[in-house]
């Protein structure tokens, strides 16, 4: 009897890796209609629904759902202000096409509400917001020994990077950023490296490949710019180490341990390698769950998820050149971790971000995570308020000091 059980359960555990492992045909393969999934009319629709175009991987919800409890009467303040600008709080979410936003205090939903075809179970694509769940993921390898130190080189996991621009470059400036790579992460110019990168993922070539043809510009670790394949390079790392698809690694540390109420999907290349700078897509409340875990610490339902000195390291800015604001940065008034954005502030904030106003906003003081989910059509434009990530910031802060105001002008005498 013994036997029997114990082939049965090794069977279910194969039927269960497998299932995480199956890459699932997308329903429109056509050429013309790979072309059109990013043309900015058709934004709203398609980052709902990315698997009809491409194939991916499904991560499993987790058997037991976690639902946060809402709050009863809370509300949007009608203002904030930007620059000294005001801005009216309904505009700025319909001018910057936003599809979902769900505010988080103390455990607890303040707000949530959809637009724009998004729905409480629509899975919405996540873009770079990927890269912190790839960051979560690298430091549970970290902490069960498969990666053992990030000062050790990429080469030294992956040998078929040997002579590119990864050759010799610590995982540790990788992860911050500061890989040296030459790379222009220009969305709007068909000719950059990322639209190329984009051109060879969707028709299916290898993401590994593309990422060895790279070279070095800089000395890494003395400079920090913004290359999205330095993630898919943490991502060939993870796979190596611990012998597992990003989407079951996924499914088995994080997705199933934080409570998701929904499956997600992961975006794969003609090799079946995720996508792992960008190809996430999950609802609203799922991606709550990521910012709520590292507000915690990395620990979910009183179960450590995540080692809250990786929680640590990551959302905090400790070279000079990963600070707001340095020369030697040229992402500007934001700072880094490790994969996650560290604006400058007293309050410990940090940001998971995505191209065309995807975020995931967590603020330690006020216990607040915010995730917003965007299609924004006017993103290319860099003059318009409603594209900004400060502008977004500033609305996120009013919304984290939001209840606290108000209990200050009720308790006034």
């Amino acid at each position: 009897m013994k036997s029997v059980l114990l082939i049965l359960f090794f069977y279910l555990s194969f039927l269960h890796t497998n299932a995480q492992n199956t890459i699932h045909t997308p329903k429109n393969k056509d050429a013309e209609a790979f072309k059109n999934v990013l043309d900015l009319k058709n934004i709203e629709r398609n980052y709902l629904e990315m698997d009809f175009y491409f194939p991916s991987k499904t991560v499993a919800k987790a058997a037991k759902p976690s639902v946060f409890p809402k709050a009863k009467r809370a509300a949007l303040p009608t203002n904030f202000t930007h620059n000294a600008i005001p801005y009216n709080t309904l505009k700025f979410i319909d001018s910057s096409f936003t599809q979902g936003l769900i505010w988080i205090q103390n455990d607890t939903v303040q707000y949530e509400n959809y637009w724009r075809g998004q729905k409480q179970d629509s899975k919405h694509i996540s873009w770079s917001m990927s890269k912190s769940y790839v960051s979560a993921l690298f430091g549970i390898a970290m902490s069960e020994g498969s990666i053992k130190n990030i000062n050790q080189t990429v080469d030294e996991y992956l040998p078929e990077l040997k002579g590119s621009g990864y050759d010799g470059v610590k995982i540790k400036d990788v992860l911050q950023m500061a890989s040296g790579i030459q790379f222009t992460e220009n969305y709007s110019d068909p000719t950059s490296d990322i639209n190329v990168y984009w051109s060879g993922f969707v028709s299916g070539k290898s993401q590994d490949k593309f990422a060895a043809t790279l070279v070095n510009q800089r000395t890494p670790g003395t400079f920090h710019q913004y290359v999205s394949i330095n993630t898919h390079v943490l991502a060939m790392l993870i796979v190596k180490a611990t012998g597992k698809s990003l989407t079951a690694y996924l499914q088995e540390k994080i997705w199933q341990p934080i409570g998701t109420e929904s499956d997600a999907y992961w975006l794969v290349d003609g090799e079946g390698m995720e996508m792992a700078l960008g190809g996430l897509n999950a609802t609203l409340r799922d991606y709550a769950k990521l910012g709520q875990l590292y507000l915690n610490k990395g620990v979910y339902n009183n179960t450590s998820v995540v080692p809250a000195s990786w929680v640590e390291s990551s959302t905090t800015a400790t070279e000079t050149h990963l600070l707001p604001g340095d020369a030697n940065s040229v992402n500007g008034g934001t700072g880094y971790g490790y994969q996650w954005w560290i604006p400058a502030g007293t309050e410990g904030e940090y940001l998971a971000v995505g191209v065309f106003n995807q975020y995931i906003y967590v603020n330690p003081t006020t216990r607040t995570v915010i995730v917003k989910n965007s299609a924004n059509q006017n993103y290319y434009d860099g003059s318009n308020p409603y594209r900004s990530t400060e502008a977004h910031l500033a609305l996120f802060r009013k919304l984290a000091h939001a209840t606290i105001e108000k209990a200050a002008v009720k308790a006034k005498p």
